[in-house]
């Protein structure tokens, strides 16, 4: 998976986010709920409610990227806060996208071998 060069702000919105929202709807997500300007080229993250699915939004100079992912097993680690914002490292975000406990590394869901 391929995560922010170092020296990215990442931000995580707490709590459950509508995941029918695409670029505008998580865009003023961004400004109104977590007070932050969705083109400063910081990584926003949002989980829907079940929390194997996250998207992440964010400016690369040109446009705005949304980038979705779904884990086949296990969930994402999230804060249990229900509103706000938690800012991570990059590294950190690195091992949530891996579904590692960013708090604790550890597999949440250990990949099974196939034959």
């Amino acid at each position: 998976m391929l995560g922010p060069p170092p020296g990215t702000r990442v931000f995580l919105a707490c709590g459950v986010t509508d995941m029918r929202k695409g670029f505008d709807g998580l865009a003023a997500l961004v400004q109104t709920v977590l007070a932050q300007d969705p083109y400063s080229g910081a990584v926003f993250c949002f989980r829907g409610r079940r929390g194997d699915l996250l998207k992440i939004l964010v400016w690369d100079g040109q446009g705005l990227v949304l980038v979705a992912k779904r884990l086949e097993k296990g969930r994402f680690v999230w804060p249990q806060a229900k509103d706000g914002v938690v800012s991570l490292t990059p590294a950190m975000l690195s091992m949530l996208l891996e579904g590692i406990d960013w708090r604790m590394p550890a597999w949440t869901a250990r990949p099974t071998a196939t034959v």
